[in-house]
C-alpha cells in the first residue's frame, strides 16, 4: 500500500514538472528563427462603411462642393480632432465618415455658406500593432516609425507575471498568406538574439500560463506546412 502510494506520488510530482516545463519554456508548433520572416504586405484599404469609427493619425479625405480650398486630406491628430480652415478645429475620433461630413456641414453652414455639400472618406488607417496575451495592458497601439518587438512589448506596458517569456508569436500576412514566427524575449534581453522589427499590422501574442484557451490554442496548436501558415 506504501509502495502504490509512493509512486503515485511520484508520477504526480512528474506530471507537475512536466507542465511546469511546457507552461515556461519554448515549444508549440510556431517556428523560431525564420530566415525568411521580413516585412509584410502593403496594407488595403478595404471599403469603410459606417460602423468604422475613426482613430488618431487615420487620414481623410473631405470634398465640399464647389469649394476646391476646402476639399483636400486632413489627418487625426493625437487630440483625435482635424483642423480645417473657416471652421478650425473638428471632433473626429469616434465618429464614422458620414458622421464627420455632417458635423463639417453644420460648421460651414453656420456661418459660411449656404446648403454645403460635404463627402469624407477614409484615405488611410492609422499604423497600429495588437499586442496581446500575458501582458500588463493587452491592447492596439500606434506603430510610428521603426519598432522592435522590446518596444511593442513595453507599449503594453510588459509582460505579466503569468509570462512565458521564451514564447512569444508575431503574426503577419506576406505575399498574401497569414505567417508566424516565434521569438524569446529571454535571449534576445540577454542579447544573444536579435530584437526582430514590428510592423503595422502585426499582432504579437505573449504566452503564459493565464493566455486565453483561443490564444492558446493559436500559439501551440497550429497545423504548419513548413514555416507557413494559411488561415
Amino acid at each position: 500500500m506504501m509502495r502504490n502510494r509512493s509512486m503515485y506520488r511520484a508520477m504526480v510530482i512528474g506530471l507537475a514538472v512536466l507542465l511546469a516545463a511546457c507552461a515556461s519554456g519554448r515549444g508549440g508548433n510556431v517556428p523560431y528563427n525564420v530566415s525568411n520572416f521580413g516585412a509584410p504586405d502593403a496594407p488595403k484599404l478595404a471599403t469603410v462603411d459606417d460602423s468604422y469609427k475613426l482613430a488618431p493619425l487615420d487620414t481623410v479625405t473631405v470634398a465640399v462642393f464647389q469649394a476646391q480650398d476646402l476639399s483636400r486630406d486632413y489627418a487625426v491628430d493625437q487630440s483625435g480632432r482635424i483642423t480645417m480652415p473657416l471652421v478650425g478645429r473638428i471632433d473626429a475620433v469616434g465618429l464614422s465618415t458620414t458622421e464627420l461630413g455632417k458635423t463639417i456641414e453644420q460648421k460651414l453652414g453656420e456661418k459660411y455658406m449656404r446648403n454645403p455639400n460635404v463627402t469624407v472618406s477614409l484615405k488611410e488607417t492609422s499604423s497600429r500593432v495588437t499586442v496581446d496575451g500575458s501582458v500588463r495592458q493587452p491592447g492596439v497601439f500606434p506603430a510610428i516609425g521603426s519598432l522592435s518587438l522590446l518596444q511593442a512589448i513595453a507599449l503594453a506596458r510588459g509582460t505579466d507575471e503569468l509570462a512565458n517569456p521564451h514564447r512569444v508569436a508575431i503574426f503577419r500576412v506576406i505575399d498574401g498568406k497569414k505567417m508566424a514566427a516565434a521569438f524569446d524575449l529571454t535571449s534576445i534581453r540577454r542579447g544573444t538574439t536579435q530584437d526582430p522589427a514590428v510592423y503595422a499590422g502585426d499582432t504579437i501574442i505573449v504566452d503564459g500560463s493565464g493566455v486565453k484557451k483561443a490564444q492558446r490554442t493559436l500559439l501551440q496548436s497550429l497545423p504548419l506546412a513548413s514555416i507557413f501558415m494559411a488561415l
